[in-house]
């Protein structure tokens, strides 16, 4: 596992947070999970 930080933008402000991923996690997955972790 390794931590990634993320940039999301959500309703118009730039949001940054961090997502746990596991070796071979697709970069769309790892943006999937970024943006519900922002939304909620």
């Amino acid at each position: 596992m390794f931590e990634v930080m993320v940039t999301v933008n959500y309703k118009g402000k730039n949001y940054q947070t961090n997502v746990l991923a596991i070796k071979g996690m697709t970069c769309e997955k790892i943006m999937h999970i970024a943006e519900d972790q922002v939304v909620k």
